[in-house]
């Protein structure tokens, strides 16, 4: 079944937050910082301009992302990316992340922003892989488990 990428509704949000919750904690913790966005997404994504996707399978929610407004004007940071662990090794991510990067172009962003860690090997070389170059982490970063910054420019 080919996954379709549809569009943040409200009725959805749960969705959001169950499939990043359930992410980061697999892999990490949940920061104070995502629990406010993930619990908001409305008012943290949403509202400042940004966007969010959901991949849908048999019209089941296995995966979302989010483009969310950085302080730079057409620069959206690309994060929030999770799939459910039943859907994982199928591409969805792969699927999401090239939505963002057809999306941005259409909406002429100039760059894709993200901060991600190198313990996960597999995200970090597709990102490679489509075009993202690193640069460098700042202290003041918005993740404590951040240990890399990369940008992908259109």
């Amino acid at each position: 079944m080919v996954t379709k990428i549809i569009n943040y509704n409200k009725k959805y949000a749960k969705h959001f937050y169950n499939l990043n919750i359930e992410w980061l904690n697999t892999f990490f913790y949940v920061e104070a910082y995502d629990e406010e966005v993930l619990s908001a997404p409305d008012k943290y994504i949403i509202n400042k301009g940004g966007y969010i996707f959901f991949a849908l399978k048999d019209n089941v929610i296995v995966g979302t992302v989010a483009l969310m407004p950085t302080e730079n004007k057409g620069v959206l940071e690309l994060t929030k990316m999770a799939v459910l662990p039943s859907e994982r090794g199928q591409k969805i991510g792969q699927q999401l992340l090239q939505y963002c990067i057809d999306f941005g172009k259409a909406q002429n962003l100039k760059a894709l922003l993200l901060y991600s860690n190198t313990k996960l090997e597999n995200a970090i070389y597709l990102y490679r892989k489509y075009g993202f170059i690193e640069l460098e982490l700042q202290k003041d970063n918005p993740y404590q488990r951040a240990d890399i910054k990369m940008l992908l420019t259109y």
